[in-house]
């Protein structure tokens, strides 16, 4: 009881509490910025399999209730998410029994979890971008809008459930960040409201799976998975529910900055061979997150330039992940449209 009094207790409340936050406002998977946290804050002795092992099981948590809401709306699309549990959950148990059995030594395993940690956050923001891109060309060009009741694809949604699985099992980021973006651009015309249902759905047993096989192979520091809990339930709560209030652009824009520097910052951290072995390099780590600041609205601006929209302006970036924004558009027009043949 004593290790759940002590400042890295507190501190590891206060992570909890700030991600569960950033999830409740975004939607977004919280390994990508929880797991790399609590490396950053020492806790279990910075060791990577330690931390991925606590913030799946907290996951395993938080998410189980965000499920059980969408399943009683009704939201979700249970025959697609049964799709994704078919490839992630075998993925998410096996993956990290593959990487223990590439090596057996403790420091080696720790420098290729954070490598595989770093590039996957990379990957994460990098996805996360795209997802915007997407929606701006489907926006654009006046693709599919709102089917509640896609038809489902087979192989390639076991394979995206493949994917996120291994990543998942081995670095615990992947389920908020890379399977939302691979079912956006499966299923366009899916609505908001059934995908994050359907990725909550199958983020339960995936992200279950993974906590008991890392359980399995690592143990369970619950000095680190309690304090995780505490903070993180209520934080997700509180984000969920200030998040119409709350600049959503500049949100999403911060959490790609965030991504690319973890990512970066934990391959230096492992002794990455392109940014040295023998030293870090924070002064590198700072300028990657400002020219990844300044760099984002100029692109940005220029990708909308190249669709025939303003550099800034409609449609915004928080309308853009809403997924249905051109259906609403779309609606709009086609209601209009009606009134005026009617009169």
């Amino acid at each position: 009881m004593s290790e759940l009094l002590t400042w890295t207790a507190v501190s590891i409340v206060a992570a909890g509490f700030f991600v569960g936050i950033v999830v409740g406002l975004t939607g977004m998977g919280g390994g990508a910025l929880m797991t790399p946290a609590l490396i950053f804050l020492g806790v279990g002795g910075g060791e990577a399999a330690t931390v991925v092992t606590a913030d799946l099981t907290a996951a395993a948590v938080y998410k189980t209730g965000g499920a059980i809401v969408h399943a009683r709306e009704g939201q979700p699309n249970f025959r697609l998410a049964g799709w994704l549990i078919a490839g992630s959950v075998p993925m998410a148990f096996l993956g990290p029994f593959a990487i223990h059995h590439f090596t057996t030594d403790e420091k080696q395993l720790d420098t290729v979890l954070k490598e595989a940690i770093g590039f996957a956050l990379i990957f994460a923001a990098l996805t996360y971008a795209l997802r915007l891109y997407v929606n701006l060309r489907r926006v654009r060009s006046g693709g599919p809008v709102g089917d509640p009741d896609p038809a489902v694809r087979p192989i390639p949604t076991l394979l995206v459930g493949m994917l996120g699985g291994a990543l998942v099992g081995i670095t615990s980021v992947g389920s908020g960040s890379v399977i939302m973006i691979a079912l956006l651009m499966l299923y366009p015309g899916l609505s908001a409201l059934r995908l994050v249902g359907t990725d909550l759905v199958q983020a339960v047993p995936l992200v279950l799976a993974a906590a008991l096989s890392n359980i399995s192979l690592n143990g369970l520091d619950w000095s680190i998975t309690i304090p995780l809990i505490i903070g993180s339930v209520p934080g997700t709560l509180l984000g969920s529910t200030i998040a119409p209030r709350v600049p959503q652009s500049l949100i999403r824009r911060g959490i790609v900055v965030v991504l690319t520097m973890s990512g970066v910052a934990l391959l230096d951290k492992a002794g990455w061979a392109p940014l040295g072995k023998d030293t870090t390099h924070p002064v590198l780590i700072g300028v990657v997150g400002i020219v990844t600041a300044v760099l984002l609205p100029l692109i940005w601006g220029v990708l909308r330039k190249q669709q025939g929209l303003p550099y800034f302006g409609a449609p915004t970036v928080a309308e853009l992940d809403t997924w249905t924004y051109g259906g609403a558009r779309a609606a709009s027009r086609s209601d209009a449209q009606a009134g005026v043949e009617k009169s």
